[in-house]
């Protein structure tokens, strides 16, 4: 048989078990002494009888006819008789007997004392030096009875009681370790956005050193992961200084450059300088999903983040595809704005750069939150779908971008306790794909 996994499942099979096997120890010790002792009390009633009713006896037959027939004590009223008895001489000869009193198990006197058959159980005594015996016979079963009526008596109550005390050992076990569920509940919450110390005050002596050390290791991965994400935002930042000088003086050495092949060159230091940049712009995007908190606590419009977004893409690209369909009334979120700013704008910068360039760019957002970009092109299989969220993940290799857009998307997604779905087909076409961004409003 495997053990339960759980320590609470554990405990309560080893005290049960324990609680349950002492207990039948104890029911089988109880018995036993029962059982010893119905026996002392039934033999002292068999010996008690004998040497009550033998001097009666010996006085009735002195007293009485003297013509050698057996004396037949009848009963008041018809009763079942547990223990009947004989009275014979020193020839064996019966002189009185009980009413239900069966001569047949009855052995001959031997000696006083007790004698045990297969179904009865007799006491012998004597009077007048041997001249008069009485044996006085129990059944066995009477004896078997009683001791079964006591132990149900006794053993019923206990039946009922150990499954009862079972069941209260494994509540009394779930509510001693209901402080460490609710430690592992509060150590799942944490993750990459949360890694503030877990409340270890509730914990058990044993088990507080446990998150204590818990708490150390959070601090030491926030730690951790505040370097790598400042290291990246720094290195972003201080990277656009230069690229931007160096995308001046390029552009100045196009302009002056005389040569066509002079021109050609600069022209595709040019286009990796923009690289670069842009590269830099979505490093400096992912350091701010990955490091700052993505719920406020008062509600924005989405609706309307959206529309400035929308506006600012069409007039910096010159791009007029993009076709928006808004509610009419205020889409309320506590999302932090600039994280789902960020998030409209990785969606729509990945319809337009990778979407077919002749067909519309449709961007939806219902009542519910839910926000529907969906371009044309063919569609993407769906095992590559599942690979697009990775960071640097790209399906067309010589096509722009850095292959962080959705990755962005996904983390934003992650930390506002959203869900990002991705679709090919998109929704009613045979072709396109569709990216549906589903935040947490409240």
């Amino acid at each position: 048989m495997r053990l339960p996994r759980s320590l609470q499942g554990r405990l309560a099979l080893a005290i049960g078990s324990s609680v349950a096997l002492v207990w039948l120890i104890t029911a089988f010790l109880t018995a036993e002494t029962i059982r010893h002792e119905i026996n002392e009390v039934f033999d002292s009633a068999l010996e008690e009888t004998a040497q009550r009713i033998l001097p009666l006896a010996v006085q009735e037959l002195f007293e009485g006819a003297a013509d050698g027939t057996a004396l037949l004590i009848t009963t008041l009223r018809e009763h079942e008789e547990f223990l009947t008895y004989v009275v014979r001489d020193r020839s064996g000869r019966i002189l009185l007997r009980s009413h239900d009193a069966d001569v047949e198990i009855f052995p001959p006197f031997q000696e006083a004392g007790f004698f045990q058959t297969d179904r009865h159980i007799i006491y012998y005594d004597t009077a007048l030096g041997g001249d008069f015996t009485i044996a006085v016979a129990e059944p066995l079963e009477h004896r078997n009875e009683a001791a079964r009526e006591t132990l149900m008596a006794l053993g019923l109550p206990l039946f009922f009681l150990l499954p009862l005390t079972l069941v209260g050992i494994w509540l009394l076990l779930r509510l001693m370790l209901g402080p460490l569920r609710g430690f592992r509940d509060e150590v799942a919450l944490r993750d990459g956005h949360d890694l503030t110390p877990v409340d270890t005050s509730c914990l058990p002596a044993e088990i507080k050193p446990i998150g204590e050390a818990v708490n150390a290791l959070l601090e030491r991965l926030q730690r951790t992961l505040e370097a790598e994400r400042s290291f990246a935002t720094n290195a972003a930042h201080e990277l656009r200084t230069p690229v931007a000088g160096a995308l001046a003086q390029i552009q100045r050495l196009q302009a002056e450059a005389g040569e066509d092949a002079t021109r050609e060159r600069a022209r595709d230091i040019e286009a990796s300088l923009k690289r670069l940049n842009r590269l830099s712009e979505k490093l400096m995007q992912m350091a701010r999903a990955e490091g700052a908190s993505l719920r406020v606590d008062s509600p924005y419009d989405l609706a309307q983040i959206l529309r400035m977004v929308a506006d600012d893409i069409a007039h910096a690209d010159l791009d007029s595809r993009l076709e928006l369909d808004l509610p009419d009334r205020p889409v309320m979120s506590h999302i932090d704005p600039d994280a789902f700013a960020i998030a409209v704008r990785n969606l729509l910068e990945n319809a337009l750069r990778h979407g077919d360039a002749g067909a519309p760019v449709r961007v939806s957002l219902q009542e519910d939150g839910a926000l529907h970009v969906i371009n044309g092109g063919p569609v993407v299989p769906a095992q590559e779908l599942q690979s697009l969220t990775r960071r640097f993940a790209r399906r067309d290799r010589s096509a722009e971008g850095s292959g962080l857009g959705l990755a962005i998307v996904q983390v934003i997604a992650d930390g506002t306790g959203g869900r990002l779905e991705l679709r090919s087909p998109a929704t009613g076409r045979a072709d396109g794909f569709e990216a549906v961004l589903h935040p947490t409003r409240f």
